[in-house]
């Protein structure tokens, strides 16, 4: 019974001040830890079952790695891309060099420092796709390309996590452990290609079964290699990643959301129960030192590394902001530390206190990217490399249609351009896209529709049509305003998923507004009027449309949204 009203107590406070944190405007992770700062010794000491909320918190750790595993679909790392895989990996290494630079300028020992400098490295996916999600740019290029080399850390932090539990309670990893191991792995691997999929159906039949079967699933794995030795955070993550493969499993990592955000609340409020304050005058300087280096520093190396694969400064800057706090694979790593005794909790509240201060100025940052970057535009410009830019500048002008956005929809924009036996120009500011366009011989220009200067630079007086496929309000008012500055005959036709942003694009001078949402359900009434109950009709549209979905497939289209892409 203690323990069901400690519980209650903590979950009543952490309700307050979590609802403060949303007022703020701030991730709930924020509110958990000063939940547990507040509950700890130093001031209410609430906690007293401490063995209990440690088991529940590494329930919440088994959880988490387990839903994490599930998105480890081998196909991820194919979809991420060049430039996440590179800036990815190129932020881990120069945040890990120059972090550990600064531990041993603060007197660190060496292991100490490794661990802080590793933690530095990881951002939180969670927290970014959370924001990038309420700003609507989870399908932008700067939120694509922070999607990717997010995914890349939490790989590196997953391997890092797995092998610094393989020394909790006393464990040593050898040959024969690795030897022992892989077997286990291939047979649950081997088991979910082969025999979970004719059991999915089964389980699938029952909501309610299918929900007690994943969690049977996961920390019975769990358990497995705890017993056979092994740390039970691998046998979560394996549990996890076999079944990645299922048809079921986005069903699944939704059920178990509920429960792994119930169990890792608890984590993160022990976390902060067991924050050191005896010394926290000494704590205040590296904590603040670290911080800005992560706030300021690890957006700058994001933004040089993009700046060298040539993308331009806006993306590169918005790309760099999402680096801009520590994740709670950071935090967990630290707790792993003191666990296996390689670190004291003075460390532990280092580390958090960075994480408070980095968590909490980055969704400023990120929240506010679009107001403040006009105040630092300028100088950007010394990291976009100029030989890039230059490169793709086509030399012509006098096109009479002009694409905006090699997208989607732009692709088959493109096409019909194509027929028209016009002089067109596609432009678009993801140099990958340039650099393929550029191969096909299609006249493509790099630059941001975003960027005033360079619509002021764009020819259209011989404009006879423009066509814009980014679903960004402002973004095509502004073409739409520079267009009809010079060209009052040009045929603009721009893209919305909005109602009433169409209506005041309609008003500023658009001769027609996309909207592919009512242009689905048009079309399919269409086909109802001309086929009425003509099976064969249908049949033939089914067989054109199944081409054209591969044809898309194969161009890496294979999810549109409705969030606001470019």
């Amino acid at each position: 019974m203690e323990v069901f009203l400690e519980i209650s107590i903590i979950i009543a406070l952490t309700v307050l001040i979590a609802g403060v944190m949303k007022l703020l405007k701030q991730p709930l992770i924020i509110g958990y830890i000063l939940t547990g700062i507040i509950i700890s010794p130093f001031f209410l000491n609430v906690i007293k079952s401490v063995d209990t909320i440690t088991i529940f918190s590494q329930i919440g750790i088994a959880f988490l790695l387990f839903i994490v595993g599930m998105n480890l679909n081998p196909k991820v790392i194919k979809e991420v891309g060049k430039v996440s895989l590179i800036t990815g990996l190129g932020q881990i290494v120069f945040t890990s060099l120059i972090g550990f630079l600064i531990c041993i300028i603060f007197g660190f020992s060496i292991i100490v420092s490794l661990y802080i400098a590793i933690a530095l490295t990881f951002s939180s996916t969670i927290i970014i796709m959370k924001l990038l999600s309420d700003k609507g740019d989870i399908e932008k290029l700067y939120g694509k390309i922070s999607i990717g080399f997010l995914l890349v850390q939490d790989f590196c932090a997953i391997i890092l996590l797995l092998f610094i539990s393989s020394f909790s309670n006393n464990l040593s990893v050898s040959w024969s452990t690795i030897l022992l191991l892989l077997p286990i792995t291939g047979g649950i691997i081997l088991a979910s290609i082969y025999v979970l999929p004719k059991l999915s159906g089964f389980f699938a039949k029952s909501q309610e079964f299918l929900f007690l079967f994943s969690i049977g699933w996961g920390l019975g794995l769990a358990a497995l290699f705890y017993y056979l030795g092994f740390s039970m955070e691998i046998g979560a993550l394996i549990a996890g990643i076999s079944l990645s493969i299922s048809p079921y499993h986005y069903e699944i990592s939704s059920k178990m959301k509920p429960l792994r955000d119930f169990f890792i609340i608890l984590f993160f409020i022990l976390l902060g129960s067991q924050m050191v304050f005896g010394n926290i005058g000494s704590l205040i300087i590296p904590a603040i030192v670290f911080s800005l280096f992560i706030l300021i520093g690890n957006p700058l190396i994001v933004i040089v590394l993009m700046g060298i694969l040539g993308y331009r400064k806006k993306t590169s800057f918005q790309a760099g902001l999402t680096v801009a706090q520590i994740s709670e694979f950071s935090l967990i790593l630290i707790a792993l530390g003191v666990k296996v005794g390689h670190l004291t909790n003075e460390i532990l509240s280092l580390v958090t206190i960075v994480g408070l201060i980095t968590i909490t100025g980055s969704t400023y940052m990120i929240s506010y990217s679009d107001k403040i970057y006009p105040h630092i535009s300028k100088y950007l410009s010394i990291f976009e490399k100029k030989k890039i830019k230059r490169k793709w500048q086509v030399q012509d002008k006098n096109f009479e249609l002009i694409l905006f956005g090699y997208n989607r929809i732009g692709s088959d924009i493109l096409q019909s351009f194509k027929k028209l036996k016009k002089k067109f120009l596609v432009v678009d500011y993801n140099p990958e896209t340039i650099s393929s366009l550029s191969r096909q011989k299609i006249n493509c220009k790099y630059g941001d529709a975003d960027d005033e200067e360079f619509l002021n630079e764009m020819d259209w007086k011989h404009a006879k049509m423009v066509v814009s496929t980014i679903p960004d309000f402002d973004t095509n008012m502004l073409i739409i305003d520079r267009v009809l500055e010079s060209n009052k005959k040009a045929i603009i036709i721009v893209v919305s998923y909005n109602t009433k942003e169409a209506d005041l694009l309609y008003k500023k001078g658009a001769t027609y507004v996309i909207m592919p949402h009512f242009l689905g359900g048009k079309y399919a009434s269409r086909m109802i009027r001309e086929y009425e109950t003509d099976l064969g009709k249908f049949l033939e549209e089914k067989t054109r449309h199944i081409h054209y979905l591969k044809r898309k497939k194969k161009m890496g289209y294979e999810h549109p949204s409705t969030e606001k892409n470019r």
